[in-house]
């Protein structure tokens, strides 16, 4: 295969992954199922690769918190599987408010290329 048809082949494939995904801006958001508030937000890194070629879509996670407020895993529910990596990472490193018991907290976040 040429190196115009690879180029073709991966463009093809990568806006075959996005076409499902819904769009809008950079933000993280906080559903009606969450319990506890959050301290300490990290913003996902968005690649300039991405960000430049105008990928973007949604990302929906869920958030085991423990009762110190850390938390223990992200678990992927849906969105952009480019762009899940990076929503991710940054989930581990936020700090929700103490509580009595582990919880499990939903946050979406939206990456679009012309919201920074």
């Amino acid at each position: 295969m040429s190196s115009t048809g690879k180029l073709a082949f991966a463009t093809l494939t990568l806006s075959l992954c996005l076409i499902a995904f819904p769009t809008a801006h950079l933000a993280a958001q906080n559903s009606a199922k969450t319990h506890r508030k959050v301290l300490t937000m990290v913003e996902p890194e968005y690649p300039s690769i991405l960000k430049n070629g105008h990928f973007e879509g949604q990302v929906r996670l869920e958030a085991t918190v423990l009762p110190n407020g850390s938390v223990a895993k992200v678990d992927p529910k849906g969105g952009n599987p480019m762009l899940l990596q990076y929503a991710s990472q940054a989930v581990m490193k936020w700090k929700y408010a103490p509580g009595t018991d582990k919880t499990v907290e939903e946050v979406v976040f939206v990456f679009n290329p012309n919201s920074r």
